[in-house]
Protein backbone atom coordinates (compact mmCIF):
# COMPACT_ATOMS: atom_id res chain seq x y z
CA UNK A 1 0.00 0.00 0.00
CA UNK A 2 2.50 1.79 0.55
CA UNK A 3 4.36 1.87 -2.71
CA UNK A 4 0.37 3.42 -4.02
CA UNK A 5 0.31 6.15 -1.89
CA UNK A 6 4.13 7.37 -2.62
CA UNK A 7 2.83 6.90 -6.62
CA UNK A 8 0.06 9.38 -5.94
CA UNK A 9 2.49 11.40 -4.08
CA UNK A 10 4.73 11.92 -6.85
CA UNK A 11 1.92 11.80 -9.49
CA UNK A 12 0.65 14.94 -7.49
CA UNK A 13 3.97 16.90 -7.36
CA UNK A 14 4.23 16.10 -11.01
CA UNK A 15 0.67 17.78 -11.76
CA UNK A 16 1.85 20.49 -9.68
CA UNK A 17 4.76 21.26 -11.42
CA UNK A 18 3.19 20.70 -14.48
CA UNK A 19 1.05 23.80 -13.67
CA UNK A 20 3.88 25.78 -12.46
CA UNK A 21 6.54 25.20 -15.19
CA UNK A 22 4.77 27.66 -17.68
CA UNK A 23 6.18 31.47 -17.06
CA UNK A 24 3.19 32.72 -18.35
CA UNK A 25 1.06 30.84 -15.55
CA UNK A 26 3.74 32.16 -12.80
CA UNK A 27 3.94 35.49 -14.03
CA UNK A 28 -0.51 35.35 -13.49
CA UNK A 29 -0.36 34.46 -10.21
CA UNK A 30 2.96 36.52 -9.50
CA UNK A 31 0.37 39.90 -10.60
CA UNK A 32 -2.84 38.08 -8.74
CA UNK A 33 -0.80 37.62 -5.46
CA UNK A 34 -0.57 41.18 -5.57
CA UNK A 35 -4.22 42.11 -5.26
CA UNK A 36 -6.19 41.63 -2.48
CA UNK A 37 -9.96 40.07 -3.11
CA UNK A 38 -11.74 43.53 -3.42
CA UNK A 39 -9.18 44.38 -6.04
CA UNK A 40 -8.95 41.26 -8.50
CA UNK A 41 -8.14 41.15 -11.99
CA UNK A 42 -10.13 40.67 -14.84
CA UNK A 43 -8.90 38.71 -18.20
CA UNK A 44 -8.06 42.45 -20.08
CA UNK A 45 -6.37 44.22 -17.57
CA UNK A 46 -4.16 41.06 -16.70
CA UNK A 47 -3.63 40.88 -20.74
CA UNK A 48 -2.36 44.05 -20.92
CA UNK A 49 -0.22 43.70 -17.97
CA UNK A 50 1.41 40.68 -19.45
CA UNK A 51 1.51 41.74 -23.05
CA UNK A 52 -0.28 38.68 -23.93
CA UNK A 53 -3.62 38.02 -25.85
CA UNK A 54 -6.74 38.31 -23.84
CA UNK A 55 -7.11 34.33 -25.46
CA UNK A 56 -3.91 33.42 -24.15
CA UNK A 57 -4.47 34.56 -20.37
CA UNK A 58 -8.17 32.61 -20.36
CA UNK A 59 -6.52 29.40 -21.27
CA UNK A 60 -3.75 29.77 -18.43
CA UNK A 61 -6.52 30.94 -16.15
CA UNK A 62 -8.41 27.64 -17.18
CA UNK A 63 -5.20 25.52 -15.83
CA UNK A 64 -4.87 27.46 -12.51
CA UNK A 65 -8.69 27.44 -11.38
CA UNK A 66 -8.49 23.75 -12.20
CA UNK A 67 -5.66 23.53 -10.23
CA UNK A 68 -7.69 25.43 -7.47
CA UNK A 69 -4.89 28.50 -7.23
CA UNK A 70 -7.21 30.92 -8.80
CA UNK A 71 -10.56 31.65 -8.70
CA UNK A 72 -12.94 33.71 -11.05
CA UNK A 73 -15.75 36.15 -9.39
CA UNK A 74 -18.15 37.52 -11.97
CA UNK A 75 -18.79 41.53 -11.64
CA UNK A 76 -21.27 42.78 -13.69
CA UNK A 77 -20.11 41.40 -17.69
CA UNK A 78 -16.71 40.40 -16.62
CA UNK A 79 -15.10 37.58 -14.34
CA UNK A 80 -12.16 38.95 -11.94
CA UNK A 81 -9.41 36.59 -10.98
CA UNK A 82 -7.36 36.09 -7.54
CA UNK A 83 -5.29 34.06 -5.92
CA UNK A 84 -6.86 30.75 -3.59
CA UNK A 85 -3.94 31.75 -1.01
CA UNK A 86 -4.93 28.12 0.94
CA UNK A 87 -3.87 26.64 -2.76
CA UNK A 88 -0.30 28.53 -2.25
CA UNK A 89 -0.03 27.36 0.71
CA UNK A 90 -0.32 23.52 0.24
CA UNK A 91 1.60 24.01 -3.21
CA UNK A 92 4.79 25.55 -0.54
CA UNK A 93 3.99 22.70 1.35
CA UNK A 94 4.63 19.94 -1.30
CA UNK A 95 7.50 21.71 -3.18
CA UNK A 96 9.16 21.71 0.03
CA UNK A 97 8.46 18.37 0.94
CA UNK A 98 9.47 17.26 -2.27
CA UNK A 99 13.04 19.35 -1.73
CA UNK A 100 13.77 17.76 1.41
CA UNK A 101 13.45 14.06 0.21
CA UNK A 102 16.03 15.06 -2.49
CA UNK A 103 18.28 16.08 0.24
CA UNK A 104 17.48 12.89 1.83
CA UNK A 105 18.64 11.27 -1.06
CA UNK A 106 21.60 12.58 -1.29
CA UNK A 107 22.86 12.71 2.13
CA UNK A 108 22.68 8.94 2.06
Amino acid sequence: MAGRSNKIAVEEQAALLGVLADPTRLKLLGLLSQQKEPDALCVNALAFRLGVTQSAVSQHLKVLKDAGFVKGEKRGYRVHYFVMQEALVKAKELISRMLEFGEDERNK
